[in-house]
């Protein structure tokens, strides 16, 4: 999935960038309000980590514009406030979620992934096709009983297509998915990644090529 956090504790930033990619996750991070709202013109996230008392633009006013603006980004509001009117007021500006500092990792990454649910169409806990079955959560893929040694990168990859229920999903939408900012859209990351997680899935292939379109998982015949 897809995560920004719009925070100004750049050691709490730092804390949350690096155990959220280690949870499979691609994180940007911006440190104001006005920064939020030009990355959310740019990019398509899943999730907002949103610090409620930003400066340049107060995280109010950037719950407000991405509510009015109609995106499917789901809002976690963080705040150092505790009163129940504040967490009221926090989700009357449209916030799907609130959570108070300090508050344990572990909430967080399942209120992220919570929310990120929430985003599309119903995805169940864990992706079955056929002999292979993938677990978000707990980060585990496995074939035919056998566990599966696969990249962040690999394995994010797989849970997208798996997570399109047959659809084609391009490699544009892979790097967007998959990937942070920092990603080279001409690069042919997508690509030999696709390559590598082949390889580790072994035939039966389940990914398939389509020409000129990108990526699919078939949906396997009943």
């Amino acid at each position: 999935m897809r995560v920004l956090i719009a925070e100004d504790e750049v050691g709490l930033v730092e804390i949350l960038l690096e155990g959220l990619r280690r949870e499979g996750m691609a994180v940007d991070a911006v440190f104001d309000g006005a920064a939020a709202l030009e990355q959310l013109t740019v990019n398509q996230y899943d999730v907002l980590v949103l610090d409620r008392d930003l400066p340049a633009v107060h995280g109010d006013e950037v719950c407000r514009a991405l509510v009015a603006d109609g995106l499917a980004t789901r809002v976690l509001m963080l705040t150092a406030a505790t009163a129940i009117g504040d967490r009221v007021a926090g989700l009357g500006l449209g916030a799907d979620d609130y959570l108070s500092k300090p508050f344990a990792f572990a909430e967080l990454v399942a209120r992220i992934r919570a929310l990120a649910r929430r985003t599309g169409p119903a995805v169940p806990p864990v992706l079955c096709h056929g002999d292979l079955t993938v677990d978000p959560g707990r980060r585990t893929a496995m074939r035919a009983g056998r566990w599966l040694p696969l990249t962040q990168k690999e394995f994010g990859v797989l849970e997208v297509l798996l997570a399109a229920r047959g659809a084609v999903v391009t490699s544009e939408d892979l790097l967007e998915r998959v990937w942070d900012a920092n990603a080279d859209p001409f690069t042919n990351t997508v690509r030999v990644t696709v390559m590598r997680l082949r390889r580790k899935l072994g035939e039966p292939q389940p990914i398939r090529t389509v020409a000129g379109a990108g990526y699919q998982i078939p949906e396997v015949a009943n």
